[in-house]
């Protein structure tokens, strides 16, 4: 394999247990012998997402087999060279068994099929946190799961991949306020305590709260937090706020400790107001691995024009997934998301589907004729007239769709709530109008469609995006003119 000049990111990380290198160790890498192996090898875990520190970090984790000397190089942007480089497969570990399908069973909650409204890959962040020794707040809102390393230590203490305060010795509470990346209607919460299993807090609550950012103190946490707490500054500059007294969505509550049959908290709200901000108050002390807000954008379409197109589907402007058929490998919410995918895992993907022919045939326009489909029907955020479409294939360069067609209709709330409850179901489902022609799609590439293959459908509410016969999207964008109409009562979130 040619590697030659080749960096290592973060998702590849994720897939590699050890690495040996030629002759020379790389600048950086801190090397641990395992007592099992002769030689050194470098360990690279993941799990703290924060930008290079200088070297040697103050506390960057550390190896105590080693003497405390081995440290792990850790950061978003650090790439190692794959220069010189054998990767022995008897080292190369792909974990493909930890990779679990994404569906729900009938234990959770149906608010998990939304939003992360608080995600950082969608903007959240956190402004506030009293105290961050162990482990700082901003790591509640990463994106992947949270991860462990038995043997990795800071100056403060063990390093965990979540926020964990110092076990407190004055009075109060610690508390933490994270502003959504997409401000919107909140469904339900997880809070999740993975890991923690002796340091989780014996309980929490969370508040909520809709803000002018005109009016807002001055709030940021800069740089790397950990073994810092809130300076006498911050703690006035907060209270501003007056966070105390915002509307308590969840109330006092305990948790459970982070073992995998119980780390998921799941707490369903009934607030239909928008959020910008939260509150997340731990009682009295301790860590939590991740804190996922689900929900619905909500955008102010008052100071939409008519003439103006943007993306209705987006999740900022209040699009949302409402059904699909598979999601084995990705859910088909992140196709509505900020930007261009990071990877594949940052857009839909299904399994293959088994009832392929054994082999495959096209049509006169290069299409694969194949007996089934996999689809996703999506809510809009505003009832519209749709004229433009972006199918975009990045990453998805073995696993595209061989082709796709989308679909659209006009529906109440009502209706939706009851297609929603029958799945979707072809015989008792809408009746669906075509918005695009079958498509025959390329792989890594960004499909853009106008008047000239998208029809003229009028004002629709909801759209099912079809791609056969089965693999991955990474973004789907519905460009076109909000059309007001109240009767359309998309104000109304129906639960899925």
């Amino acid at each position: 394999m040619n590697n030659k000049g080749k960096s290592i990111q973060e998702g590849d990380l994720r897939m590699l247990t050890c690495l040996v290198f030629k002759q020379e160790k790389l600048p950086g890498l801190h090397w641990q012998i395992p007592a099992s192996r002769s030689r050194a090898e470098p360990f690279f875990p993941e799990g703290d997402h924060r930008e290079q520190r200088r070297t040697p970090p103050p506390h960057t984790p550390f190896c105590p087999n080693t003497g405390g000397a081995g440290a792990y190089p850790i950061g978003r942007k650090a790439g190692y060279t794959l220069d010189r480089l054998v990767v022995f497969s008897k080292l190369f570990t792909l974990r493909m068994a930890d990779r679990t399908a994404v569906k729900l069973n009938s234990s959770q909650p149906h608010f998990l099929q939304f939003n992360d409204l608080a995600c950082e890959a969608v903007g959240g962040k956190v402004v506030f946190a009293t105290d961050e020794w162990f482990a700082p707040a901003e790591n509640l809102l990463k994106r992947g799961p949270p991860e462990f390393l038995a043997s990795a230590f800071t100056e403060f203490g063990k390093w965990m991949d979540g926020w964990e305060t110092r076990r407190k010795r004055i009075p109060g509470h610690d508390w933490c306020i994270v502003q959504l990346g997409v401000p919107g209607v909140i469904h339900g919460f997880d809070v999740d305590t993975s890991y923690f299993t002796g340091n989780y807090p014996p309980s929490i609550s969370v508040q909520a709260a809709c803000l002018d950012e005109l009016s807002l103190p001055s709030l940021s946490l800069e740089g790397d937090r950990t073994g810092m707490a809130a300076s006498e500054s911050q703690f006035e500059a907060v209270s501003q706020l007056h966070s105390e007294n915002w509307e308590e969505l969840v109330s006092v509550t305990e948790l459970k400790p982070g073992y995998a049959d119980s780390c998921h908290n799941y707490f369903s709200v009934t607030f239909p107001h928008r959020v910008t901000h939260i509150r997340l108050n731990m009682y009295p002390d301790g860590g939590i691995a991740r804190l996922r807000v689900y929900g619905v954008g909500q955008r102010d379409w008052s100071t939409a024009s008519s003439q103006e197109k943007m993306d209705l589907v987006a999740m900022v402007n209040g699009g949302v997934c409402v059904g699909y058929s598979d999601a084995h490998f990705g859910h088909p919410r992140n196709m509505i998301g900020l930007g261009r995918a990071d990877n594949m895992a940052d857009g839909w993907e299904t399994a293959r589907r088994l009832d392929r022919p054994k082999v495959l045939k096209i049509d006169e326009k290069g299409i694969l004729q194949v007996p089934g489909f996999e689809w996703a029907v999506f809510r809009l955020g505003h009832l519209g007239v749709i004229s433009n479409v972006e199918i975009d294939t990045n990453h998805f360069k073995g696993n595209f769709p061989d082709s796709c067609k989308i679909e659209a209709s006009c529906l109440t709330s009502k209706e939706e709530k009851t297609f929603i409850s029958c799945k979707w179901n072809n015989s008792k489902g809408p009746r669906w109008r075509n918005l695009l022609p079958p498509q025959k799609l390329k792989p890594h590439y960004r499909h853009f469609y106008s008047r000239d293959s998208v029809l003229q459908c009028g004002p629709v509410t909801h759209v099912r995006l079809l791609i056969a016969p089965d693999g991955g999207v990474s973004r789907l964008r519905l460009w076109g003119h909000p059309v007001v109409n109240n009767s359309a009562n998309l104000g109304q979130v129906s639960k899925l």
